[in-house]
């Protein structure tokens, strides 16, 4: 039986399609993650082979005035899972780093994240490391689905509202469809071996850009809403986001057998499920 945090997110939410009854599933309701001594009480009637920890405080830009909360559920709340619940998948970003390398990103290359939410999740990822029997840290990035608010749900409501809208051109990542790192969190979890500790990259395949990424939304999508490539610099925001943060995979498809769909493959079959 696996414990599900985070459950009514975007990767909860695929997770429990996929899990159905093999796990139980908590949100902030629930199970206050940031309450050591609620975390405890917890773990002292219920007995998991695995915690996947989906929680997370997201609000990017509202992180950097809300250091506290953010610290809470990023930091302090992975630190209790892992110490109480011992065997956790902790799911981490992209945005501990910080943007400056003109090649994939590596479990190897040093984390230097230049916004509040990545210090806290990389803060998150050190203490599950530190802190659990076995931990599985997998960082992810651009993350979207057919639940919950995220990129793809307001480019598609903005290309039916308006003519036209400017994207940034020069941010490069991937889009990563929540439903595909839930089936690969999925097929990891009875490979995990006793005592491992380690970090993973997953996203989908591929690099692009918000700007093409929001073309390929208005596409798929059939929507006649033009998109034009803006700077960074036209569209400021509370925190800075690194301007390249994809990441190299080849770690994860070695150690698990993981076949990665590409980016654009994910967003047609996200598209599709918000349709019908």
């Amino acid at each position: 039986m696996f414990l599900v945090t985070g459950a009514g997110g975007q990767l909860g939410s695929e997770l429990r399609l996929l899990l159905g009854e093999e796990a139980v599933y908590v949100g902030h309701g629930e199970l206050d993650i940031t309450d050591e001594e609620a975390v405890k009480a917890f773990f002292a009637g219920n007995s998991f082979d695995f915690v996947i920890n989906c929680a997370a405080y997201t609000a990017v830009d509202k992180a950097e005035d809300d250091t506290e909360a953010a610290e809470k559920v990023n930091s302090l709340g992975p630190l209790y899972l892992a110490r109480y619940g011992r065997r956790i998948v902790q799911i981490s970003t992209d945005y501990v780093f910080d943007g400056t390398s003109c090649r994939p990103y590596t479990e190897k290359d040093a984390p230097n994240p230049v916004s509040v939410y990545g210090r806290t999740k990389l803060a998150g990822e050190n203490a599950v490391l530190a802190g659990a029997e076995c931990a599985v840290v997998i960082r992810t990035s651009w993350l979207y689905s057919s639940f919950g608010a995220n990129f793809v749900k307001t480019m598609r409501r903005l290309g039916a509202e308006r003519e036209s809208l400017g994207v940034v051109f020069d941010q490069a990542g991937t889009p990563t469809y929540a439903a595909d790192l839930a089936a690969a969190i999925v097929s990891m979890l009875p490979q995990i071996r006793p005592g491992m500790k380690e970090v993973y990259h997953f996203s989908n395949e591929g690099v692009t850009s918000w700007y093409d990424f929001a073309v390929a939304i208005m596409e798929e999508s059939h929507l006649a809403c033009a998109v034009r490539p803006i700077e960074s610099s036209a569209y400021p925001t509370r925190a800075v986001r690194p301007a390249y943060s994809v990441l190299n995979k080849a770690k994860i498809r070695q150690d698990f057998g993981l076949t990665i769909p590409h980016w654009r493959d994910g967003l047609k079959r996200c598209v599709r499920i918000i349709e019908n």
